[in-house]
């Protein structure tokens, strides 16, 4: 559909620029008694208008075919990223060539740009840095649409990085818990990647965390029992999704100064606390199924452990 439109695009400049050349060629419109505009010929002025509309056309025009092409084989972040780079380039380009048609002083008109533009840097500081954020979000890419990050105090899931802003699809916040989606949209200036710390939580070549699932048993509990159903809960669920994911996460580190030991199965830390023991079991997850994963592995185990009550105990005090 797009590139239709960009065709269609051009071949209207190109009739508007023919119409403005005979605008500008033919008998005067002074001679059909048209008022002139100011000093300028009513010929003239109209020819400028046509002008200037057809390079907005080739600039509408010329956009849509390259982004047509230049995302026939892209992913759909790419592709994002793709349309937010030539929309800049060709709106720039509309801009200079429509101030240029009517200035008809090229030179002249860059150096006033370039005065305007060191003037506006004082009046716009902010968008400027928010810009700024974008063109850096271009090149090292901390995040892009579809990952899930926080931005501040804001957690989401990227669904637009705009020239300014970026738009999160809420995450927690004062609505809901545990990772879930409140359904509210959040936007964050680009600006705050420059200024603040930014978290991913996960990036598209690497989409698992390391996440952790605490049960409380009583002193009583034979702990290496206990263990050892957890581990085996957790393999039972899991299956080789974790196996595979933990090669690729051993790639990962790899690639890097970090000397991690990474354990090819889930693991279970043992932490004393006053009044009872906790069980924390370490597993690789996806980062989307998080939530729902903690939620069935919890009802499993807790199934596991009421099955053996002689050698499983709950804590009974009330400070738990």
């Amino acid at each position: 559909m797009r590139r239709p439109l960009g065709y269609a695009s051009l071949v209207a400049a190109v009739v508007t620029a023919i119409a403005a050349a005979v605008v500008r060629t033919t008998t005067p419109l002074a001679d059909i008694e048209v008022p002139a505009l100011g000093s300028t010929p009513p010929d003239a002025a109209a020819a400028t208008t046509l002008l200037a509309v057809a390079v907005v056309l080739a600039a509408n025009g010329a956009y849509f075919v390259v982004y047509s092409f230049a995302t026939r084989r892209a992913t759909k972040r790419r592709a994002h990223d793709l349309r937010n780079v030539l929309r800049l380039t060709f709106g720039a380009l509309a801009v200079v060539g429509v101030l240029g048609v009517f200035t008809d002083r090229w030179v002249g008109l860059l150096v006033s740009l370039g005065v305007v533009g060191f003037a506006i840097t004082f009046a716009l500081q902010q968008p400027l840095l928010s810009l700024v954020g974008w063109f850096y979000l271009l090149v090292k890419r901390p995040y892009t649409v579809g990952d899930r990050v926080q931005l501040g105090e804001v957690n989401g899931d990227v669904i637009e990085v705009d020239f300014l802003v970026t738009t999160l699809w809420e995450i927690n916040g004062p609505l809901v818990s545990s990772n879930q989606p409140s359904g509210r949209t959040v936007t964050v200036p680009n600006s705050q990647v420059l200024s603040s710390e930014v978290v991913n939580f996960a990036g598209e070549e690497f989409p698992y965390v390391w996440n952790e699932l605490t049960i409380q048993v009583a002193y009583e509990t034979d702990l290496v029992f206990a263990r050892e159903q957890m581990i085996g809960v957790a393999d039972d669920y899991l299956g080789d999704e974790m196996a595979t994911a933990v090669d690729r996460y051993r790639d990962r580190l790899a690639e890097t100064a970090v000397e991690l030991e990474v354990a090819e199965r889930p693991s279970v830390n043992v932490v004393q606390q006053e009044s009872w023991v906790e069980l924390r079991l370490r597993y690789l997850v996806h980062h989307r199924r998080a939530t729902r994963v903690r939620n069935h592995l919890y009802e499993r185990i807790l199934e596991a452990f009421n099955d053996e009550p002689d050698r499983v105990a709950f804590p009974v005090s009330r400070n738990r």
